[in-house]
């Protein structure tokens, strides 16, 4: 099934992630994961804020922070580069909204194609990202950090249609 761009669920805004933001998606995002080292870091943050990668936060009503997705253009692509959802917000078809925003982003700058890599532990992930019509293209060896050494990563790909 096709992601497809709709109205933010539960009344969330979706707007540019700025310098100011980085400590609350820091702090949402480790409290998201099951790692720490899983989570992205400050400097990863705020290097691909400098590096003008398109940078979105989902907040509530109220400003908190719940959703945070970094994205990479490429010549005809996107790189997803993270995305998290705030753990209190699982299952509540964040993410699938995200998913779907990117979609639309990448029909709007004629991008082929959507990639991203997963972690193979994280099995909620991967089957979201399969739910929406991504599909595994292969292997990165020893990609991530892990609290063990390191993980592969499963790279996807979603073929964007016009």
């Amino acid at each position: 099934m096709s992601p497809a761009a709709t109205p933010a669920p539960h009344g969330l805004a979706w707007r540019p992630m700025t310098a100011l933001d980085v400590s609350a998606v820091r702090a949402m995002e480790l409290a998201a994961c099951a790692e720490p080292l899983h989570a992205w870091t400050d400097d990863n943050y705020r290097s691909s804020l400098a590096s003008g990668y398109w940078m979105r936060v989902a907040l509530t009503p109220d400003g908190r922070c719940v959703a945070v997705c970094v994205v990479l253009f490429g010549v005809d692509e996107l790189h997803l580069l993270n995305i998290a959802v705030d753990r209190d917000w699982h299952g509540q078809g964040v993410a699938r909204w995200i998913l779907g925003e990117l979609v639309a982003l990448a029909r709007a700058h004629d991008q082929q194609a959507i990639w991203l890599e997963v972690r193979p532990s994280n099995t909620r992930a991967r089957g979201l990202y399969r739910a929406c019509g991504y599909a595994d293209v292969g292997v990165r060896r020893q990609y991530y950090p892990a609290s063990t050494g390191r993980e592969d990563a499963i790279v996807m790909k979603y073929e964007v249609t016009p």
